[in-house]
């Protein structure tokens, strides 16, 4: 690190919790916590209810509203029950609100000071954009379980999830660009390849936030074939006419491009890594790619696994945290190709 150590900290720490908040954001989905919350204030909901009459007011708020009167009254549903899923919802938010104060109060100090660069300054900006614009997503996440249906829009629980990974990508980058400022010759033949890779990759989380909006992998329980020993089951074409919508809404159709697409990353990393032997890489793009194929081929183990075992707490978790690093060495090792 030639420079600008505190600003490169200061970005990785930004990283580090936008980890944890997805990490939170994955164990508040799998207990069915999102929708505990049924409004969104910026300062009064920072902590939790302080008293029991508190407590008692949240709970009948949220009584009020669909998960409670189609799901939740038939289990014997009470305030503890209710202050479990409220602590994972809560806890998601709080890390929101910290993030937003660990970016902005070094971002003004840092500004002050003339600690950042032009170029640096253009990407905290667009930094602080996507932050603002995934609370948003999340609010608007939220609200779509809050109406009839007593569940959030597996779309846009896709677009909430992915736009975190992605702003975790692109803070990383900017990190990346100071941690290694020297400009190189830029192999194009595999940034092109690690264009592609890093795209169906991207394609693949979103359809991850497919199958987890929809419980998609509650079914279909069996590798390497679908049910009954089929490559493509039947069931894809039953749940919808259009093959969009089979593709986009249908649970058995999701999972089918989920399950399959693990199978083009698998391949797409492989050929980069093959690729790249017919050149000449400096020590960090050998790094980058041999993390690649470890990662993928452990979180292409993982997916299986969660799929057999139908989506246990922390085999769903284990497998969103391992997309988690594997981003990050996709991210390092395009970095490493493009710069």
């Amino acid at each position: 690190m030639k420079k600008d150590k505190s600003v490169i900290y200061w970005l990785l720490s930004g990283c580090i919790l936008v980890f944890v908040m997805v990490v939170v954001g994955g164990i508040t989905r799998l207990t069915n916590s999102g929708l505990s919350m049924t409004d969104w204030h910026l300062v009064t909901d920072t902590f939790p209810p302080m008293s029991e009459e508190k407590w008692q007011q949240a709970f009948e708020a949220y009584k009020q509203f669909p998960e409670y009167q189609k799901i939740n009254i038939h289990y014997d549903f009470q305030l503890e029950d209710y202050k479990f899923i409220y602590f994972w919802e809560w806890f998601h938010r709080f890390i929101g609100r910290i993030i937003g104060l660990v970016f902005i109060i070094p971002f003004l100090y840092f500004l002050i000071k003339k600690r950042i660069d032009k170029a640096t300054l253009q990407k905290c900006f667009i930094l602080l954009g996507m932050g603002a614009l995934q609370g948003f997503f999340g609010w608007f996440m939220v609200k779509s379980g809050l109406v009839d249906h007593p569940d959030v829009s597996h779309f846009r629980l896709a677009l909430h999830l992915t736009f975190a990974f992605i702003t975790f990508a692109y803070t990383l980058w900017v990190a990346l660009d100071l941690i290694y400022p020297e400009r190189k010759e830029v192999i194009l033949p595999l940034k092109k390849w690690g264009r592609i890779t890093m795209f169906f990759l991207i394609v693949q989380i979103i359809y991850g936030g497919f199958v987890a909006g929809l419980n998609a992998g509650l079914l279909h329980n069996h590798w390497p074939l679908m049910s009954d020993g089929q490559f493509f089951h039947d069931s894809i074409k039953l749940e919808y006419d259009s093959w969009l919508l089979r593709f986009t809404e249908g649970k058995s159709g999701v999972q089918f491009v989920h399950r399959t697409m693990a199978y083009v990353v698998v391949g797409l990393i492989l050929y980069l890594y093959f690729k790249s032997r017919k050149y000449t890489l400096s020590a960090q793009q050998t790094k980058g790619l041999n993390s690649l194929v470890v990662l993928v081929f452990v979180q292409f183990a993982l997916g299986v696994f969660t799929l057999l075992y139908a989506v246990p707490i922390w085999l769903g978790l284990t497998h969103q945290v391992m997309a988690f690093f594997l981003l990050s060495a996709m991210t390092y090792t395009l970095h490493r190709f493009s710069k």
